[in-house]
């Protein structure tokens, strides 16, 4: 019996497999790098402020109070703007919709240095909410349109660790601004933090058409062979979907687990932020460091959170298995922070809040992992939206319920105790709601 037809199947089978595998490491290589410093710059810009909380203080005009109600008011701007930039993203493509919202960030994160009252900072950060809405959801709906779901978790994973990596780059370079250039041309040292900050994003809005396409069909860089196996490994990918999914953004928004999954998240970055906002002061407390030595131990935490938020992710990617991944690293995260309240010294502070930082923070790729199974199309669009501007309402709540509470109470432990709850909430949400394996 002859074998010809056979091998050369097997042989179109191979060829298409390695046409499809250089497909993606050329997306990979092109996209992730360019998008993962453009994260690392907007979460940057978001949550310096937590540093410049170090010097602030000494403003006449400025308090905890004030601190804790401009820091969360970011995202009341941030909430009613996002899903509207994501739909309007679907529509006109995500170079127009980035160059625009880098741009428009950038200058208002600079122009944060000439704050002078209470007013003009709960103007700029409600400012800066506004026009950087839809980057975070709209990055997350612009992997949907290169990558299956078998890649997402990983993807988003590189991605989402832009948030560890502004700490881990951005605390110490935080601290040495604000203490190497205080001062400067008749500029305080948070001052310069806020411009040498904000200046990045604009630069990368420039550069946003020369290195993105919005969709693979659109990308010069590919050649059509690798165009057209993307599209149909993409298209394979839409037969895997949950049969309870949505295509219309309507439908969507009727379905009681597009409010589930936004409280989880809700739930999520409520931790996150609390540590995102909050770690400098309470590394400073511990030791009373200056603000370069603060940004230098504020770094280890988040170095610990990139490598398990990398691994996490990972391994949640090999046993396609989202929902224990998610649930198990949340538990440790939670219990390793509520453990700091009870800590004896520095040294033993910095491991918690490493273990805390690194938990809490590989919830977020491995979570994003489930909602794109849920919904399709103009749903998609919108649902991502939905549940990261529901759920980033936390940063307004977070860093205003902590604050008040340190107010009345003297320290953070109150508001530690508070968010480690609400953790433990979204996680048990999480287990009895979402389904398992193959969501």
């Amino acid at each position: 019996m002859s074998t010809g037809p056979l091998l050369s199947g097997r042989e179109s089978v191979s060829m298409e497999s390695e046409v499809l595998e250089g497909a993606y490491k050329k997306v990979r290589w092109r996209l992730l790098p360019f998008i993962f410093v453009c994260y690392v710059v907007a979460y940057l810009d978001r949550v310096n402020v937590g540093f410049a909380k170090l010097t602030l203080v000494k403003e006449p005009w400025f308090s905890d109070a004030i601190f804790s109600l401009g820091a969360g008011l970011f995202f009341v701007g941030y909430f009613f703007f996002e899903v509207p930039s994501n739909v309007l993203m679907h529509k006109i493509g995500a170079r127009k919709t980035l160059m625009r919202i880098m741009a428009l960030w950038g200058i208002t994160a600079a122009c944060m240095a000439f704050i002078n009252s209470a007013t003009t900072f709960y103007t700029l950060r409600i400012l800066l909410g506004i026009f950087e809405a839809g980057f975070a959801p709209g990055i997350i709906l612009y992997f949907t349109y290169w990558f299956p779901t078998r890649m997402r978790a990983k993807i988003l994973a590189i991605f989402l660790t832009g948030v560890a990596v502004s700490g881990v780059i951005g605390s110490p370079l935080s601290g040495a601004i604000m203490s190497g250039m205080n001062n400067l041309g008749g500029l305080s040292g948070w001052q310069w933090l806020f411009i040498l900050e904000g200046i990045p994003a604009v630069i990368l809005a420039i550069a946003v058409p020369l290195v993105l396409a919005d969709r693979p069909q659109n990308a010069a860089w590919l050649s059509p062979q690798e165009r057209a196996a993307i599209a149909k490994d993409l298209a394979m990918d839409e037969t895997g979907r949950d049969p309870h999914s949505h295509a219309k953004f309507g439908a969507a928004l009727r379905d009681w687990r597009l409010y589930m999954l936004s409280f989880i998240y809700f739930a999520i970055t409520a931790g996150v932020y609390l540590i995102s906002f909050w770690l400098p002061t309470i590394i400073n407390a511990l030791g009373k460091f200056s603000a370069w030595q603060t940004g230098l131990i504020t770094a280890i935490p988040y170095s610990v959170a990139v490598v398990g938020m990398i691994a996490i992710s990972a391994r949640s990617d090999r046993t396609d298995e989202r929902k224990w991944h998610c649930a198990m690293a949340g538990l440790v995260g939670s219990l390793a922070l509520l453990s700091t309240i009870w800590s004896v010294n520095v040294f033993l502070s910095v491991a918690l809040f490493s273990i805390a930082t690194a938990g809490i923070f590989a919830m977020m790729p491995v979570f994003w992992a489930i909602p794109p199974k849920m919904l399709a199309g103009s749903a998609a669009a919108g649902g991502i939206a939905v549940i990261n501007s529901i759920g980033t309402l936390s940063g307004f709540v977070s860093p205003f319920i902590v604050g008040s509470l340190k107010a009345s109470t003297g320290t953070v432990t109150a508001g530690l105790i508070f968010m480690s709850g609400l953790l433990w909430v979204g996680i048990l949400v999480l287990l009895k709601f979402v389904p398992g394996k193959r969501t």
